[in-house]
């Protein structure tokens, strides 16, 4: 007998495949506009080469192709999109006028934010059949600017994880390779855009939801400081939470894109009036600027690639003449101790709420299981692994994972906002630097599964959620297997931190870091800038951008160039 969780998969996934069957054939004809930004996109409409309705129909035949490669879609709108594309192209016959800066722009949207007429379930089965009665304030903006949304995109289940899974949706892979996952939780959104399937999309980010499928597929991505993007409209697990604030961000596969996106929408209130009224701002960078990095945290020391990819990163800046300074991030095991503090505060009971009949991922293994431990024994575990495994990187944090009485939560929001007094005196202040540059993580790609034991790896991202940092993620280059192999050297050199997550990455028999199944994956870092510095963070990667070279093989069209290459 088919139980009723089985019946709502199987009727949500045959709806989206029917959606999908209304799609045209992928012909080479459409290659001109889906390997073209968006900015090209609005260019072309304008001259009248192009119309809004041939833009379309060209993103989602591709959109198809990406889903049949990676399964990044939930919600399929292409009905009602190509609707709004032909009433686009009526008021450009009629007035020889853009209705905006997006006019014409294909645009996914993550499956956290409404859209009318179809369910924002988040992969929750219980979330399904309930569609959405109104826009998100973003998407009615985009709609306003002339953009056209016409997909939705998958997530992880409960969104905290970074890999791409649910029982509703199934599993979103990575581009690349369909061994790795695409990141999360915005990782429908990156896998889709790795591969030209939508011109410009939006996630969200309370840990590296953003930055992490960004680095994982080899696009660009913006975490704005909390409150410059709206939130209104976008549902999540933990409505109420604010020990740690969600934000609204752009995702693309170039940074002008993104500063479209950002141009369109920065300082537009939402309907709950919580955007923080700051338009987008010109801004001009000094001539030689000054970058802090560092290519460990000493909470898990970044792999040969990641390190790879920021001293690349260096090398390219100190040829354009910048001034690069290697620091250290005070008291990174702390930061991470807060923000993991706060955000398991209820225990995770919220998060886990809206499971009901859906069988619970594994990656949400770790996360279920520290609060659920009786207080004796979890002491016991960490007394064990502190003592005896030795490493008390690992037994501090597990430490935090527990329910905790309202006092005690406020004592994190004190011990939050006094370290963010720290950070900012002792690396933006003392340091007098303009970026800060960082692996995105420890590891360029995990294969899936690796949230299951590993999730505390996601610590190097959530560092600038915890500082509200605005920050940046774009790729640097690609998985080489000489160059970025385990080696002696990489294992002598200070920077290490928890045993038990370093050998399992690294050095076990059955270690995660394999650069040779990794190979030609791509590798990003992150550039981190103060509060509300979004427009300088912005520049400051297409000066990083620039630095490095076009030539790099990121950008659109790039998936397609190279799986030709991988094929001669």
């Amino acid at each position: 007998m088919v139980s009723a969780f089985q019946k709502v998969v199987d009727a949500k996934r045959d709806a989206r495949a029917r959606a999908l069957a209304l799609a045209g054939p992928l012909s080479p004809e459409h290659s001109k506009y889906t390997t073209a930004t968006a900015s090209e996109i609005v260019s072309h409409i304008e001259k009248g080469e192009w119309t809004a309705s041939d833009v379309l129909e060209a993103y989602i035949s591709r959109a198809v192709l990406a889903h049949e490669t990676t399964n990044c879609l939930t919600e399929v709108m292409f009905e009602s999109a190509r609707k709004q594309a032909k009433t686009l192209d009526d008021e450009f016959s009629a007035t020889g006028k853009l209705r905006g800066p997006l006019h014409g722009v294909p645009v996914s949207i993550k499956d956290q934010y409404d859209i009318a007429g179809v369910d924002t379930s988040l992969g929750f089965s219980q979330w399904t059949n309930k569609p959405a009665k109104e826009n998100c304030s973003l998407a009615d903006q985009f709609i306003t600017a002339g953009a056209v949304p016409f997909v939705k995109t998958n997530v992880p289940q409960t969104m905290f994880a970074f890999e791409c899974s649910n029982p509703l949706f199934g599993r979103t892979t990575n581009p690349y390779n369909d061994a790795y996952t695409s990141g999360g939780s915005s990782g429908g959104e990156a896998a889709l855009l790795a591969m030209d399937g939508s011109a410009l999309g939006i996630g969200t980010d309370v840990g590296g939801s953003l930055r992490i499928p960004t680095a994982y597929c080899g696009i660009y991505a913006l975490k704005p400081t909390a409150g410059r993007l709206s939130m209104t409209g976008a549902k999540g697990p933990t409505p109420g939470f604010e020990g740690i604030k969600t934000v609204s961000g752009p995702m693309g596969r170039c940074i002008d894109d993104l500063e479209l996106m950002c141009r369109t929408s920065f300082g537009v209130p939402g309907n709950d009036n919580n955007v923080i009224p700051l338009p987008f701002r010109e801004v001009e960078l000094p001539k030689t600027l000054r970058f802090g990095y560092y290519i460990t945290d000493n909470f898990v020391k970044a792999s040969p690639a990641c390190q790879r990819a920021v001293l690349e990163t260096v090398e390219a800046l100190r040829k354009e003449g910048h001034e690069c300074v290697e620091i250290e991030i005070p008291d990174n095991l702390g930061a991470f101790e807060i923000f993991v503090g706060l955000s398991s505060a209820d225990g995770y009971k919220t998060l886990l709420s809206h499971l009901g009949p859906d069988p619970m991922e594994k990656a949400l293994f770790l996360v279920s299981l520290g609060p659920s431990l009786p207080s004796f024994v979890r002491s016991f575990a960490t007394w064990v692994i502190e003592k005896f495994v030795g490493d008390p990187i690992f037994a501090h944090v597990f430490r935090a994972a527990r329910t905790k009485p309202m006092n005690e939560y406020m004592q994190y929001c004190a011990a939050r906002d006094k370290y963010i007094k720290m950070f900012y005196q002792e690396v933006w202040d003392k340091q007098g630097i303009d970026g800060l540059i960082a692996p995105v993580q420890s590891m360029p790609q995990v294969p899936h599964g690796t949230c299951e034991n590993f999730i505390a790896i996601g610590e190097a991202t959530t560092l600038f959620n915890l500082v509200d940092s605005s920050v940046g993620s774009l790729p640097v280059t690609r998985v080489d297997p000489e160059k970025d192999k385990i080696t002696e050297k990489w294992i002598s050199e200070p920077g290490h931190g928890s045993t038990i997550l370093e050998k399992g990455l690294f050095t076990s028999e059955k270690a995660l870091y394999d650069p040779e199944a990794m190979k030609g994956m791509p590798v990003g870092i992150q550039i981190a800038g103060r509060r509300w510095e979004e427009e300088k963070v912005l520049s400051m990667m297409r000066v990083i951008d620039e630095a490095l070279g076009k030539d790099r093989g990121f950008g659109p069209g790039s998936w397609d160039r190279y799986k030709a290459k991988k094929s001669m």
